[in-house]
């Protein structure tokens, strides 16, 4: 039995120009497509075919391993096919693994759906072709990670999305734009005609506010990014040069906020003040490692550090590794602890909405740290075609959280009048005074 690939699909007229340029050798591709656009089923069949032909190792990644499942794994074309039935056909599989998202054919090409919210543990892995989908949203160190891998391989990458903003994703495509080594098209629904402006109206007259209406079919980075709690904030700090170069002052502390991850990341913001304004000079985030690994890299950074270090509650957790509590493994380490206030998660980002505009960022040094801050969004709920008031926990998480605690720690000082002390006394420790 004979079985053609693509398996029962053709590529669309939009889709063609990008097809051609990969079928011609083409390396790397960006993609800003409008929703409906077809992005997964393009991007499936393409790696379909490039399984066929040439073997090797293929990853389909989304912004978290939970939507991956959800919209590829599971997910159901317009003709109510099974996605990966269709661009896989059962027929050329020698294995499928549900757990693991992952097929195998018979020429031993392997597939998998991954997140990039756990790339990392996809170590030994020699992936010769990756699809970002939805890339405006995914964790962009996933990139870092596989772009060497690819490099080394010859393999390609296609990224496709629609905007969210003028974030890393928006960089990307100017950067293609301008690079005769990549592809880059932008496509709105009056590029391509399958979206007539009646259904468009008829989204409108639904409740779609115009932002998210020219953000998912027009394809606009300059619209207002809904359901993200700071990118308006980071984008005015970006505006007035609060995002520049922010040089360690040796003669004033160096205050730290951490987010403590338990098989997950652990984000640190380092920052000093001058009694007005807030210095934030650094950000780091690890993952997988334990607590005295960071304490290492703290010393290693040689900053002059405040008597104590802010933690949230659950600082009194155990370590595996030792049985000992973190607090105590803190304290013994000669690191003072300092734990947050407990405030609601809502009060939290209230906090932080105040003292965004108080901060002067390191441009480099906080680099990831501003994008997670940037990016910190609400959950969507498909259902109610809105957002939830509730944050989605995925890698914009660990760096708001910590930066969460950094402004309420400082909020309990600031209402209890302790920074106007702190002015011009470089050895005040501001934090040192509250409970």
């Amino acid at each position: 039995m004979e079985i053609e690939i693509p398996n029962g699909w053709n590529p669309r007229p939009h889709q063609m120009k990008v097809w051609s340029y990969m079928e011609r050798g083409g390396k790397r591709a960006v993609c800003v497509w409008h929703r409906r656009a077809g992005k997964d089923s393009f991007s499936l069949n393409w790696t379909s075919k490039e399984m066929v032909e040439k073997g090797g190792v293929y990853w389909h990644m989304l912004p978290t391993g939970k939507q991956a499942r959800k919209v590829i794994w599971n997910g159901v074309d317009e003709n109510k096919r099974r996605m990966i039935d269709q661009a896989f056909p059962p027929e050329l599989r020698v294995r499928t693994n549900d757990q693991e998202m992952l097929i195998e054919l018979t020429n031993g090409a392997i597939w998998q759906c991954v997140g990039s919210d756990n790339y990392d543990a996809l170590v030994g892995a020699n992936p010769v072709g990756v699809i970002f989908s939805e890339y405006s949203l995914t964790d962009p160190s996933a990139w870092d990670f596989i772009r060497p891998i690819l490099a080394q391989n010859g393999g390609w990458a296609i990224f496709i999305f629609t905007p969210r903003g003028k974030n890393f994703a928006y960089d990307l495509y100017k950067m293609a734009k301008k690079n005769p080594k990549w592809f880059a098209e932008k496509l709105t629904v009056d590029d391509t005609g399958i979206i007539s402006e009646e259904t468009v109206n008829e989204e409108r007259q639904a409740g779609m506010d115009e932002d998210r209406v020219q953000q998912e079919f027009y394809c606009s980075f300059d619209a207002a990014v809904k359901g993200t709690y700071y990118s308006s904030l980071l984008q005015e700090a970006e505006n007035e040069g609060r995002i520049t170069d922010v040089p360690y002052l040796r003669d004033r502390p160096v205050y730290t906020a951490w987010d403590l991850g338990i098989g997950d990341a652990t984000g640190i913001w380092f920052w000093q003040t001058d009694g007005m304004r807030y210095h934030v000079i650094d950000y780091y985030e690890g993952n997988d490692v334990g607590l005295n690994t960071y304490l290492k890299i703290l010393r290693e950074k040689g900053y002059n550090y405040a008597s104590k270090h802010i933690f949230p509650h659950d600082i009194n957790v155990r370590e595996l590794s030792s049985g000992d509590s973190r607090k105590k493994i803190l304290e013994r380490s000669g690191f003072g602890v300092k734990v947050c206030p407990r405030e609601s998660v809502d009060e939290g980002i209230e906090a932080v909405r105040n003292i965004i505009p108080l901060c002067y960022f390191d441009k480099i040094k906080c680099d990831r740290g501003i994008k997670a801050l940037s990016e910190y969004h609400k959950i969507w709920n498909d259902k109610m075609k809105d957002y939830m008031p509730k944050p989605c926990h995925d890698w914009t998480s660990h760096g708001a959280d910590a930066f969460r605690y950094f402004a309420l720690a400082n909020k309990k000082v600031k209402n209890n009048g302790f920074l106007s002390r702190f002015t011009n006394r470089s050895s005040y420790d501001p934090l040192e005074e509250y409970e």
